[in-house]
């Protein structure tokens, strides 16, 4: 018997903002919060929730400094972050395979 790949999808990164978080700390080194905010279109709010999802789970790092007089805060993900997404990517890349 075959077994269905959704049972591998990571439940954290079911929200479209976390996906989108993920998606760009897998290509950049870091990014800062304005720039998230920006791209993902999201509220500083929303966005602060969702970054604290994933600071929680251990997938990103989360850098505070300043830019003269104004903070900047900036992420990159972590390797058990880039580890845990990678193989939420793989889950939906069988999920597809398994359902052609």
């Amino acid at each position: 018997m075959v077994m269905n790949p959704i049972g591998n999808l990571n439940k954290i990164f079911e929200s479209r903002i976390r996906l989108g978080v993920m998606s760009m700390l897998m290509v950049n080194e870091e990014i800062s919060f304005n720039d998230l905010k920006e791209m993902l279109e999201v509220t500083d709010g929303n966005l602060a929730s969702h970054l604290s999802t994933l600071e929680e789970n251990g997938y990103l790092k989360v850098h505070k400094g300043f830019i003269g007089r104004k903070t900047n805060t900036t992420y990159s993900i972590t390797k058990n972050g880039e580890k845990a997404f990678k193989s939420h990517l793989a889950a939906l890349e069988a999920m597809i395979r398994f359902n052609q």
